[in-house]
């Protein structure tokens, strides 16, 4: 049995008083990471601080890296020019024009999140994306926060305080308009920030809508969360954690395929009671629990720690889905892992578990054309070639096809590839870019 904890959250307004910060932390981490939290958000609970983090470990602990701001986290010139702002005698308002700045030179919303925001009439639909036909994102405005932030989070700009880089909406009757104007939708994705900080009653006030509505349409919700890492007593002992498993219920009951996407970056947040459990009673209800997570220097570079997550996944009843590569923003410059080595080990690590294990897709870049699949290092005609294709693409018509680039040894992204034997990759083409188009 589990026993209720109270939740306690720590930010750069009091994390130094935190018991194993004044014990293992130096000076110089403290004074990084005020300057780099300056910029890139910071959060921390005392579940990750307490049952996580090994304090023995630091500063190479991974949950620490996942969630402390690290020097490196900018480059040298952002950093001393953050530094140098706090330094001085700056209203609040002046420090945050200097991290602004700096913000608005780490790539906010890469791969053209901003051009996936539909409209409805004459509507901006703001907390809506649609990039892919059968799929559409909704970011309800009560979860633009998580119970901790991810240092590497490609959703940063959500958690900064610049209005103009959050995707958020309170409104789900746009939603359910837009999902009846658009039947090829069968998927709604919720996601933040967190929709799993909500409380149960606000979580119903978006879902009972689209159940109400009784799309013919809408098969699947999804739910993106790093909850059961991160807090699992929000499905155990929070006072409205039966109210919420309650409505997980009545979710597949009523003949919905509800799709827990986890978010697990390292095996040990597999290992306590607390995340067995509440693996255990969300399954319980119905829902299906699908892992995924970017490869990262620092958190889970090896093919052990790939291996391990997905051996425990499956063991507890969840279904390993995607391995990522981290997205070109933020911090990416310092979590980032060439494309050849992210293959090897997903390799490795895929050779050493059973087919059930297997249902996981990657190495996976979530690109502004599609996801791009790395399926392989190939040689063709005496040329050392990365083999890819679109898992999902903005033209359906490209899923699943394959294609070449050149080897580089050098490459974290699509971005820094080039064609393998044409002068540009088939999706590049102007006529198929013209055509792009889902409202």
């Amino acid at each position: 049995m589990v026993e209720a904890r109270k939740y306690r959250v720590f930010t750069l307004r009091n994390f130094a008083k935190v018991p194993q910060v004044q014990q293992y932390l130096t000076p110089e981490q403290l004074h990084d990471i005020e300057v780099v939290g300056n910029v890139l958000p910071f959060k921390v609970n005392n579940y990750v601080i307490d049952e996580l983090i090994d304090w023995t470990n630091i500063p190479h602990d991974p949950i620490f890296q996942l969630t402390f701001p690290q020097r490196e986290m900018l480059s040298a010139a952002h950093y001393r020019e953050m530094e140098k702002a706090l330094s001085q005698d700056l209203s609040k308002a002046e420090l945050k024009l200097v991290a602004n700045k700096i913000r608005y030179e780490l790539n906010p919303h890469p791969d053209g999140q901003q051009h996936n925001v539909p409209m409805l009439d004459d509507t901006k639909l703001t907390g809506i994306q649609h990039k892919y036909r059968e799929t559409v994102l909704f970011f309800p405005s009560n979860s633009q926060t998580c119970h901790a932030y991810c240092t590497f989070c490609f959703r940063w700009p959500q958690f900064v305080g610049i209005d103009e880089l959050k995707f958020a909406m309170k409104e789900t009757d746009l939603l359910v308009e837009y999902l009846r104007r658009h039947p090829e939708v069968t998927d709604v994705l919720f996601t933040g920030g967190d929709p799993m900080v909500m409380s149960a009653k606000k979580m119903r006030a978006y879902i009972e809508p689209l159940l109400e509505a009784d799309l013919p349409n809408l098969r699947t919700i999804r739910i993106g969360t790093k909850s059961l890492a991160y807090w699992p007593y929000k499905f155990l002992t929070d006072k409205d954690a039966d109210e919420m498993i309650a409505l997980f219920e009545e979710i597949t009951e009523r003949g919905y395929h509800l799709a827990f996407m986890a978010h697990f970056n390292n095996p040990v947040e597999l290992k306590t009671e607390a995340v067995r459990q509440a693996i255990k009673r969300i399954i319980a209800t119905g829902a299906q629990i699908r892992t995924q997570s970017p490869v990262m220097k620092h958190i889970n570079d090896r093919p052990a720690d790939w291996k391990e997550m997905w051996l425990e996944q499956v063991k507890l009843g969840c279904i390993p889905y995607y391995m990522f590569v981290a997205r070109d923003t933020g911090a990416q410059d310092y979590f980032a892992v060439e494309l050849e080595r992210i293959w090897d080990i997903y390799h490795k690590a895929y050779q050493q578990v059973s087919g059930i294990a297997r249902t996981v897709r990657g190495p996976s870049m979530s690109t502004n054309p599609g996801k791009v699949q790395i399926l392989g290092i190939n040689e063709i005609n005496n040329k050392k070639v990365f083999t890819l294709r679109f898992i999902q693409g903005r033209q359906p018509s490209w899923v699943n096809k394959p294609f070449f680039a050149k080897f580089d040894p050098d490459a974290i992204w699509l971005d820094d590839l080039e064609p393998a034997f044409a002068p540009e990759f088939f999706y590049e083409q102007s006529s198929a870019l013209k055509n792009i188009s889902l409202n």
